[in-house]
């Protein structure tokens, strides 16, 4: 799924949904910075969380 994870994506933390939807802002090996619609910006470990990706309706 990582291959997935690139700036513009859309994805959900499964740990946290009341932050909402969240964008990829960056990704930089396992780190990545989303901003949820809730939450703001937030840095994440990807070997600590498996973002959920979300299709776009696009």
């Amino acid at each position: 799924m990582r291959h997935l994870l690139e700036p513009g994506a859309l994805v959900r933390h499964p740990r946290h949904p009341e932050w909402g939807l969240g964008q990829i802002q960056s990704v930089a090996r396992d780190r990545v910075v989303v901003n949820f619609e809730q939450a703001g910006k937030q840095a994440l470990d990807l070997r600590r969380v498996d973002l959920e990706f979300v299709e776009s309706d696009a």
